[in-house]
């Protein structure tokens, strides 16, 4: 497990104190997003689908620190858009981790090595970059030539300078086992801190929607990829995955979980967004109101016919930690021996009362334009700086 230790400790001792003082519902990592805006325009992508009035308001440093301090997560994962197209994440991640939190920074890399003497190393801290596989996977994927090879030389200078790196890979149908592994070995290979993997979701205005997976071929792909893993092998060095033993093992179709969308809370320029990172159905103005206002049980999969398919770490992972912390002797079968990968898979979840898809992204959408358009805030500030970046 890439996990640093201290975070493992400072989770488990955070779900053990919300379990003492009775709390069922808590976050785990906040989704921070301070700009939608990116630098690409990757074809399975939900979050860059915008106007251009949207794609110009960031969250200003004011507004990150409040959300961390509002929603208490001891973890942050900054995404977007493109973070480091905000002209004043330095000073935000700085904030932060001065907090105390763990933090993990996701980007394309495309501007990571510019931007690297605005940083400092820093034992909580993480870049979390975005490679969807080797070369040509990748390149294909963000539907630009000469990405991966900027990616890999910027993670690498990262590395060179003391930084903790980790990769993140979304995987959709069609993926090869056996190439996905070797690029899992190329990349431990270089260095890195550890993988975080995941299955792609469907959102609903992503331009490609005939390559997402169904939950049975996600089960049966991450088999075939783990299988491979050489560290099943006496010998081989396993690969380092900066996620839950027990996710993991969820992947390859070994543990039944319930979405808990309510562990990775998602802040952005909207507001705090209904019901997770992945579904944007409504946003309330404070954390406290999302937790308290938010009908949780209308979704997840089983409840909802756009969750069918979702086994994304954002809804997730959050259930695996909990079952961690509960199990702690099973969690320790997985982590030594790995997630099973031949025999009879968990039972899934029934889709027989799911209620069906309702398509609301539109109206929200229109109603921020009509704020915008009356000259009133959405919460954020024009960024004029990250327009001009995006076209680098």
């Amino acid at each position: 497990m890439a996990v640093p230790i201290q975070q493992a400790i400072k989770v488990g001792a955070y779900v053990v104190k919300q379990h003492l003082l009775g709390r069922k519902r808590y976050p785990l990592v906040l989704m921070l997003e301070p700009l939608f805006r990116c630098n690409l325009a990757c074809a399975g992508c939900g979050k860059i689908d915008y106007p251009a009035e949207i794609l110009n308001q960031r969250l200003s440093v004011e507004d990150c620190l409040k959300a961390v301090d509002e929603c208490g997560a001891p973890v942050v994962a900054i995404a977007g858009g493109e973070p480091l197209l905000h002209k004043e994440m330095p000073e935000i991640v700085a904030k932060i981790l001065a907090r105390g939190k763990f933090m993990y920074l996701c980007t394309n890399a495309l501007l990571l090595e510019k931007r690297l003497d605005q940083f400092k190393p820093h034992p909580n801290f993480s870049f979390d970059v975005h490679l969807d596989g080797d070369q040509e996977m990748h390149d294909f994927a963000v539907d630009q030539s000469g990405v991966y090879d900027r990616a890999v030389k910027a993670l690498k200078r990262a590395k060179e300078l003391g930084f903790r790196v980790s990769i993140n890979c979304t995987l959709y149908d069609g993926a090869n086992p056996e190439r996905v592994a070797k690029f899992f070995d190329s990349v431990m290979a270089m260095g890195i801190d550890g993988i975080m993997t995941s299955p792609g979701y469907a959102y609903e205005r992503a331009p490609d929607q005939e390559h997402f997976l169904t939950r049975r071929k996600t089960k049966q792909l991450f088999r075939d990829i783990l299988s491979r893993d050489p560290g099943r092998k006496k010998g081989g060095k396993a690969w380092k995955f900066t996620q839950s033993p027990l996710f993991m093992d969820f992947l390859a179709g070994n543990q039944t979980y319930h979405c808990m969308p309510w562990g990775n809370p998602t802040r952005n320029v909207f507001g705090w967004q209904r019901p997770c990172y992945l579904l944007g159905e409504g946003y309330a103005s404070s954390f406290k109101e999302l937790m308290e206002t938010t009908d949780w049980d209308k979704y997840g999969t089983g409840n909802y016919e756009k969750c069918a398919n979702c086994m994304v770490h954002s809804g997730y992972e959050a259930a695996a930690v909990v079952d961690s912390v509960k199990n702690p002797f099973k969690i320790a079968m997985v982590a030594l021996r790995g997630p099973k990968v031949t025999g009879d898979m968990a039972p899934e979840i029934s889709l027989d009362k799911q209620r069906p898809a309702d398509f609301v992204f539109a109206k929200h959408v229109d109603h921020a334009m009509e704020k915008i358009g009356r000259g009133e805030s959405l919460s954020a500030n024009v960024d004029a700086h990250a327009v001009e970046e995006a076209a680098e």
